[in-house]
């Protein structure tokens, strides 16, 4: 049986993967027919309940549970591990929510978890440019925005381009809800049944593991998706986003989902 599956080209996503697509663990019979892209694709995909199994980001799971389950192994999940809101020139603290609710800020993707932080720490904050989230750093270093909301492998460019954070959207949600930030998760189709999904749910499981007992070696599917990244800031990349949770979300990470969802239905739908 082939499965359609879609993640991003980033390194701890195919970190996550390599293993279960390449068929470098027992996948049981199941083939994978991937799809790699952007967080928001795959989340407007996900709405539309194209594929079997999708990486999501948690801010667009509300608006997906009728179709779709979460499964508990191939997310991420986590602490210090969130956004950033970045700029050209910093701000004073104490006129930072007043001037960034008069900004224009890049954000990356309506329906992404990082939207739904920002909103949460800016709710008068309304003049918003949603693009892909490669594209962010160079909008604020061009001045098509006055900021961004940074996530990914440019938490660690940033400050090289001279730019400067503003917040760090992450902490500002532990902070206040005292549980883990939960960025993105698995899921898996209503269409495929239960015992299947569960299945899957395993066989993603091992191949996290099989990609831990062979780390920090990096194999050539992540090297080849990897945007030209350095060794170093792949391992970082995968080091900030590749923990415990990524095998079993346990009851810490499935309560931190719950947080999300319930803060989800009091942001955004009121």
């Amino acid at each position: 049986m082939t499965l359609s599956l879609g993640f991003s080209p980033c390194p701890n996503d195919t970190f996550i993967f390599d293993a279960l697509v390449n068929n470098k663990i027992d996948t049981e019979g199941l083939r994978f027919e991937v799809q790699l892209e952007d967080v928001q694709t795959l989340n407007e995909w996900a709405r539309e309940g194209k594929l079997d199994l999708s990486k999501i980001s948690y801010g667009v799971l509300p608006l997906v549970l009728s179709q779709y389950q979460l499964l508990n192994s191939g997310g991420a999940l986590g602490k210090g591990v969130g956004p950033l809101l970045i700029s050209k020139k910093a701000i004073d603290p104490a006129q930072l929510q007043k001037t960034v609710n008069n900004f224009t800020i890049a954000v990356p993707g309506v329906n992404t978890t990082a939207h739904l932080l920002f909103s949460m720490a800016f709710p008068n904050a309304n003049n918003k440019k949603f693009l892909v989230f490669n594209e962010i750093e160079e909008a604020v270093l061009s001045e098509k925005v006055d900021a961004g909301v940074i996530i990914h492998e440019n938490r660690f460019t940033y400050q090289d381009k001279g730019l400067v954070k503003l917040m760090d959207l992450g902490n500002y949600w532990e902070q206040q809800l005292k549980v883990p930030i939960p960025l993105g998760g698995i899921v898996a189709h209503n269409r495929i049944g239960k015992e299947l999904a569960v299945k899957v749910d395993g066989l993603i499981r091992k191949s996290v593991e099989f990609a831990f007992a062979n780390y920090p070696e990096l194999s050539d599917y992540i090297r080849c998706h990897a945007q030209e990244m350095s060794d170093d800031v792949m391992r970082k990349h995968i080091d900030l986003y590749v923990n415990n949770f990524t095998i079993n979300l346990g009851v810490e990470g499935k309560k931190a989902v719950d947080t999300l969802v319930s803060i989800y239905r009091k942001t955004v739908t009121g």
